[in-house]
């Protein structure tokens, strides 16, 4: 019951966030707040089952013989569902300043569909099986649509249709013969711990099924099927925040892994040579992606190539094959995370506050946002590594899971990309606090709503916190992969 729960909360908020708003404004997001609240109140209960070993699960029907609508909670998918469910508590207190401060219209619909977005991600990270996951890795794909279009304006729907293409194309033309695959070979689709492949898919054929499922998998944004992603920033700063930490990218980087663990096997999956090239290929986006997010000059451009190669973190350690590494997959998904959506959130703000949109206009700003650019240097310190930040730690555990592998592919990568990171980032906090502020900054300029002052600061401070007390998310994960439980 509380796995459907999880399910029905939200949709339960939207109906009653499309109620309040006949009623006021006010009623419309305090009704957004108790169900963001309630939802990670739900979801956070399972934890503590999930942490001692147990795997609730619930089948509502068979559509024909051998597939199977139903949901089933392990370690992956709890730390997913209740990264989101959180997330989505602060994600909602910073909507309400930015959509407010920007005198954003059709802002009903937007905190409708923000609920909707929510249960299908919950879909996502509860599904028992192929077709499950499937089914809600569409609807995120629509339902985040009206999120993406939200201006309405010709350049806004035209990237929209962008990012509605590409994750169509890519989730039916590769993703969907791949499922199809995968039940036709094993019988069935269920994520299974040590996979359902061996023995059924081996040598050439499996390297090809995995090609199918990885680049069908485009909310994950490997190169090429990366496209989506930055033509995505025309939306709204919170729905930026929505794509690049709380739902769609991690929804991809979570498929990604967990087809690799309960569908592949870790082990199968790289005991084949022909499944070699997959650490290349992220390893490639990694760099690449690193490379293009030097020369934006548009903040949200730059954070959102700056994704694209973070996101290849989570699948290069799934593809070194150590206990670390895997571990360190985890812990980059919940650490970019806190990261990212501290950057999108000072992005937002500066953007609210000064309508500035450009690097270059950031002189001087941290004058006169000192919350923000605070928070925003925090964000841009996990992003290259540096400790005290959780970004620290998922790079030590995959740095460290590439040596334990000698995989000197992954080191390299690592090292060079966090070079790059530095060089991106590091110039933007330097002009923020000691440049010399540029004209039209205008007297009255100051820091953005307290709502979104409150939210980035959360985040910075989680982005913090979490350097210090990740143990409770490496024994989760450790019940996957082995390795170290504290």
């Amino acid at each position: 019951m509380t796995i459907l729960a999880s399910l029905a909360i939200p949709l339960a908020g939207a109906l009653a966030i499309m109620l309040a708003a006949r009623i006021s404004d006010n009623l419309r997001e305090t009704m957004t707040l108790i169900t963001s609240v309630a939802l990670a109140w739900n979801v956070w209960s399972l934890l503590p089952a999930i942490m001692a070993g147990d795997r609730p699960e619930i089948i509502l029907f068979e559509v024909i013989p051998g597939i199977e609508i139903g949901f089933a909670i392990e370690p992956l998918g709890m730390l997913f569902a209740a990264l989101a469910s959180a997330l989505w508590i602060v994600n909602s207190v910073y909507s309400i300043g930015y959509m407010r401060g920007n005198n954003e219209k059709k802002q009903t619909r937007f905190y409708v569909f923000f609920a909707f977005s929510l249960a299908a991600t919950i879909g996502i990270a509860f599904a028992a099986n192929l077709f499950t996951l499937f089914l809600f890795y569409e609807a995120l794909t629509l339902l985040t649509y009206p999120l993406v279009s939200h201006k309405g304006d010709e350049k806004t729907l035209r990237s929209a249709r962008v990012y509605l293409g590409v994750l169509l194309t890519t989730s039916i033309g590769l993703l969907l013969p791949a499922i199809i695959w995968t039940y036709l070979v094993a019988g069935n689709g269920d994520f299974t711990p040590g996979g359902i492949l061996a023995g059924h898919v081996e040598g050439p054929a499996l390297g090809l099924l995995l090609g199918l499922f990885v680049f069908g998998i485009g909310k994950a944004a490997v190169m090429p099927v990366h496209r989506w992603l930055p033509a995505a920033m025309v939306a709204p700063t919170p729905v930026s925040a929505l794509l690049h930490a709380v739902a769609v990218v991690k929804a991809g980087v979570f498929t990604v892994t967990k087809v690799i663990v309960y569908i592949f096997g870790i082990e199968h999956l790289f005991s084949t040579p022909s499944s070699g090239w997959l650490l290349y290929v992220a390893a490639f986006t990694i760099i690449a992606a690193s490379l293009v997010a030097l020369r934006q000059t548009n903040i949200k451009r730059l954070l959102a190539y700056s994704t694209v190669a973070q996101l290849s973190y989570v699948i290069m350690a799934a593809a070194i094959l150590k206990p670390l590494a895997e571990i360190g997959a985890s812990i980059h998904m919940v650490a970019h995370a806190f990261g990212k959506i501290t950057l999108f959130f000072a992005a937002g703000a500066i953007y609210t506050a000064s309508k500035k949109t450009e690097i270059g206009q950031l002189a001087g700003i941290g004058r006169r946002m000192p919350w923000t650019m605070t928070a925003f240097t925090i964000g841009a310190l996990s992003m290259i590594g540096v400790p005290p930040t959780g970004g620290f730690v998922s790079k030590w555990f995959i740095l460290a899971g590439a040596f334990q592998a000698d995989n000197y592919v992954a080191i390299f990568t690592i090292i060079t990309s966090t070079v790059l990171n530095a060089a991106y980032f590091l110039p933007i906090v330097f002009i923020a606090w000691f440049g010399r502020e540029t004209e039209g900054a205008g007297p009255d300029h100051g820091e953005a709503p307290l709502p979104i002052i409150i939210a980035l600061t959360t985040t910075a401070a989680l982005t913090i916190l979490f350097f210090l007390f990740n143990g409770p998310v490496i024994a989760l994960e450790a019940q996957i992969f082995g390795g170290p439980s504290s």
